[in-house]
């Protein structure tokens, strides 16, 4: 299994995406970056991270002005998942980031420790 596709999702303004991204790459990890604005991850998306072990409530961006903008802390509270799924699909700004994606391996936020166990 060599030659594995890493996906990267992030916001390209934001620091801990960039911080991330060159720990990737310092790493010898090559990976496609999508630009999480521009490319909302799909509900189908979403939910198969769901289905690979990723909490829902870990892909909220909570820090993100939008989420406190949109009282997502009280919607997580009565929300069914699937709305909660709709809603994180609607808006990239609301998801955590970065995640970055190879084969069943999910990983959110910035944790080069966990990047280490990546293949290059």
């Amino acid at each position: 299994m060599t030659n594995m596709e890493t996906l990267f999702i992030g916001y390209p303004p934001c620091s801990t995406c960039k911080k991330a991204y060159k720990a990737l790459l310092d790493l010898g990890i090559e990976a496609t970056y999508r630009n999480i604005k521009e490319e909302n991850p799909t509900k189908e998306e979403i939910q198969s991270w769901i289905d690979r072990g990723v909490e829902l409530k870990k892909l909220f961006n909570t820090s993100g002005m939008l989420y406190r903008e949109l009282n997502i802390k009280e919607k997580r509270e009565t929300y069914t998942q699937e709305q909660l799924i709709e809603l994180l699909a609607s808006n990239g700004m609301l998801v955590k980031r970065p995640i970055v994606i190879q084969g069943n391996m999910i990983i959110i936020g910035n944790k080069v420790s966990e990047y280490e166990k990546l293949q290059k």
